[in-house]
C-alpha cells in the first residue's frame, strides 16, 4: 500500500467499522420520536421548582414551608409539594450473545437488534426527560454524545450461547432494564434481580422473542443448533416436541414473572413479528412507575 493509498484505506475501514450505527440510532430516534409520551413528568413530592400539588400540613412540616396565602381560605394550614426534578440513574442491559443473534425469517430483524433498539429507544426518551442513562460497563450520563456512545456499544456483539445481567455496579435506589430472551440459565438472572432489589434498585425485564420460539412450527425431520453453535440436536419427529417445548417455554415465563413480581419488577414477553411502539410504551411507563 502506497502513501497515497491510506487515507482511501482508512477512509473505506472507518466507514466499514460506523455502517451499522447510523441506522440503529436513526431507527431509535425515529420510535422515540413517533411514541408520544406527553410531559415527562415525575409526579413525585420533592426537590424542584414547579408546584405540584397543596397538602395539609403535617408535624413534621416547617413553618416556613407553610403557604399562608392558601392556609387564609380554609381552617387547617396547607404546604406546596414540587414535583421531583432530581435525574436518576438508568442503566440498560440488551443481551448481546448468540442465541439473540436468531431471526426465524429473512423479513424480521434478529433479537439483538429489537432488543438494542428498544433499549437505545427507551435511553433517548429518559435522556430527553434529564435521567441519566448507561450500559453496566458504561456509566449513567445525560446528553447527545452518551447517546452516540451506547449506540456504539450496541454494535459490538459478546461471547457465549447466552447472556445475563450483572448488577453488581448500579447504583442504589437507581433504575434498570433488562433485555434479552431469557432462554439460558435462569440461575444468574434471579441473582442479578435479587442483588439488585436489595439495592432498592427497580426497573423493568422484557423478554425478546422470535415468533418461531413462541409457536414451534417445526416438524418432520428437523436438525436444532444452538447459535454459538455448542449445541446440536436431530429429531425425525420434531412436532412430537412441540407440546412439550411450549409448556417450558410457558413455565419459563411463569417464572420470570414470579421473579419480577417478587423482586418489585416489571416483566414483559415480546416478539420481534410485533411493532416495537406499544412495546417501548410499556417499558416507558413501567420505568416511570417507581419514580
Amino acid at each position: 500500500m502506497t502513501e497515497a493509498d491510506a487515507p482511501l484505506q482508512l477512509r473505506s475501514g472507518a466507514e466499514a467499522l460506523a455502517a451499522p450505527l447510523p441506522p440503529l440510532l436513526a431507527e431509535a430516534e425515529h420510535l422515540a420520536r413517533n411514541v408520544h409520551m406527553g410531559e415527562h413528568g415525575r409526579r413525585r413530592a420533592g426537590l424542584g421548582d414547579l408546584f405540584w400539588q397543596y397538602r395539609p400540613a403535617q408535624d413534621h412540616d416547617e413553618v416556613r414551608s407553610i403557604d399562608w396565602r392558601r392556609s387564609a381560605r380554609s381552617d387547617g394550614a396547607f404546604v406546596q409539594d414540587k414535583e421531583w426534578q432530581v435525574a436518576q440513574s438508568v442503566t440498560i442491559w440488551a443481551d448481546d450473545a448468540a442465541s439473540m443473534s436468531f431471526a426465524s425469517r429473512s423479513e424480521l430483524h434478529s433479537k439483538a437488534y429489537r432488543a438494542r433498539l428498544l433499549g437505545l429507544a427507551t435511553a433517548i426518551l429518559l435522556s430527553r426527560g434529564g435521567e441519566r442513562v448507561g450500559l453496566p460497563d458504561l456509566p449513567p450520563r445525560s446528553g447527545r454524545a452518551q447517546i452516540a456512545r451506547m449506540a456504539a456499544r450496541f454494535t459490538e456483539d459478546g461471547t457465549g450461547d447466552y447472556g445475563h445481567p450483572d448488577a453488581r455496579g448500579m447504583a442504589s435506589h437507581s433504575r434498570a432494564l433488562f433485555l434479552s430472551d431469557f432462554l439460558g440459565p435462569l440461575e444468574p438472572v434471579e441473582e442479578a434481580l435479587t442483588s439488585a432489589a436489595d439495592r432498592g434498585v427497580h426497573g423493568a425485564i422484557v423478554q425478546v422473542l422470535d415468533p418461531a420460539e413462541e409457536a414451534f412450527p417445526f416438524d418432520g425431520r428437523t436438525i436444532f443448533e444452538s447459535m454459538g453453535g455448542t449445541f446440536v440436536h436431530e429429531t425425525l419427529k420434531a412436532g412430537d416436541l412441540r407440546e412439550r417445548y411450549i409448556q417450558r417455554l410457558a413455565e419459563r415465563k411463569e417464572r420470570l414473572l414470579a421473579l419480577s413480581r417478587l423482586t418489585g419488577w416489571q416483566f414483559l414477553s415480546h416478539h420481534t413479528g410485533d411493532p416495537a411502539a406499544p412495546a417501548l410504551m410499556w417499558i416507558f411507563n413501567a420505568m416511570e412507575r417507581r419514580l
